[in-house]
């Protein structure tokens, strides 16, 4: 069973990238019967809950399972087709309506689904005989999931009384967007790796520290997202606080990492290995930029143009996440391995790289008010290049039995 959710994620992960390739088509060539800002809301929804949630669920299970037992799965397996099914929906409903009754009602299910999954799981950790500072990283991205959704359900109320205030509508989308990005999808990527390497760390007292470095300043850190909104200065200190939390609590993980490296190496596999080396290098990078955009100037710099906020939100959704999700599979399924499996990991890789690159220097042109020549042309090709290596993945591990 736990194969099977994993093939399924891998093929959600394929739609997004395809739908990512439609998205730059578009830019430069007609396609006349698909409205552009709707499948740019259907890629975006699909890729939190078809891809990084559906996964984060499974191996969320698979972690349970090994100390509960194989029959775990089929207590989740409702829940987990449940996600399935909301997410699909918003897929379709989100590329040919938008905004519409049916998109927000599946909508509705998917969060409804993700609070009851928060509910279910938080339950059965608490039954777990040992507790471990893992299942404190996977409460704590349980709970800013279940938050998040407040951000959902004000943008909906807004669009669905034709609300037009510029300022709500941005803290609305931003308050979703960080407590997924860096609640829920941070927390559980790291409940994930600790549960996965507990044994290395004799220190808990450290990797306590660790974490509640990262729990107490993800609330402050969302006004990094709202410095334009003239903060008062108690509040800005905290959040250049929090940000500065965030950066020594990554560092002393980091020490802990380098410290345990040649234990690691024998415990994590090659592509394993290579995918979160890449995670952390880009997480590390989004920590600096972070910290860097408490500088009120540079924040309203960076927040005005739109090439600099779409790649910064694809440096942690595909350089932070998804390598570390992919890096994270293939240590749970040794099976999945291969030379094409290599080749197509790869290929994927290579793409999420030059993404990065052809964005940063779109938005660095952006700001000088350059345009830069066949950037759109170079953006098409790097996302024919992410679907192709996806596209090779799940051919490759659909053959593996």
């Amino acid at each position: 069973m736990f194969s099977k959710w994993l093939r399924i994620s891998l093929f959600n992960l394929m739609l997004v990238a395809f739908l990512g390739m439609i998205l730059r088509y578009k830019i430069l060539f007609s396609l006349p019967f698909l409205d552009q800002k709707h499948l740019l809301h259907a890629h975006s929804h699909f890729a939190f809950s078809g891809w990084v949630s559906q996964i984060l669920m499974v191996l969320m299970v698979a972690a349970l399972s090994r100390q509960k037992g194989a029959l775990v799965f089929a207590k989740y397996n409702w829940l987990l087709y449940a996600n399935l099914i909301s997410s699909f929906g918003m897929l379709i409903f989100f590329t040919l309506q938008g905004y519409s009754l049916l998109s927000i009602i599946f909508s509705t299910l998917s969060i409804i689904t993700s609070w009851l999954f928060a509910y279910i799981y938080w339950k059965d950790l608490n039954q777990l005989p040992v507790k471990t500072i893992a299942h404190c990283w996977l409460k704590a991205a349980l709970v800013f999931n279940a938050l998040s959704a407040m951000g959902a359900f004000s943008l909906a109320f807004m669009m669905a009384n034709k609300m037009t205030s510029q300022n709500w509508y941005l803290l609305s989308v931003y308050f979703f967007l960080h407590f997924q990005y860096n609640g829920w999808f941070l927390f559980a990527c790291m409940g994930l790796l600790m549960d996965k390497i507990q044994g290395v760390f004799p220190d808990q007292r450290l990797m306590k520290q660790i974490f509640r470095l990262f729990l107490w300043a993800c609330a402050p850190a969302y006004f990094l997202s709202a410095l334009w909104l003239n903060l008062p200065v108690w509040l800005y200190v905290l959040v250049v606080a929090a940000a500065l939390g965030q950066v020594y609590a990554w560092v002393k993980m980091l020490q802990q990492l380098w410290i345990k490296r040649m234990t690691l190496k024998t415990l994590l596999g090659p592509i394993t290995k290579f995918l979160l080396l890449l995670s952390a290098v880009a997480f590390t990078v989004k920590l600096s930029l972070q910290l860097g955009s408490t500088i009120p100037s540079l924040s309203q710099l960076a927040f005005g143009f739109r090439p600099i906020v779409i790649g910064y939100l694809h440096l942690i959704l595909l350089g932070v996440i998804t390598l570390f999700l992919l890096g994270f599979i293939f240590s749970e399924k040794p099976a999945f391995q291969g030379k094409k499996i290599r080749l197509a990991v790869g290929i994927f890789t290579t793409g999420v790289i030059l993404n990065e690159l052809l964005l940063m220097i779109q938005g660095v042109a952006a700001m000088s008010y350059i345009l830069v020549p066949g950037i759109n042309e170079l953006l098409l090709l790097t996302a024919i290049v992410l679907f192709s290596g996806m596209l090779l993945l799940n051919f490759c591990v659909r053959c593996i039995k």
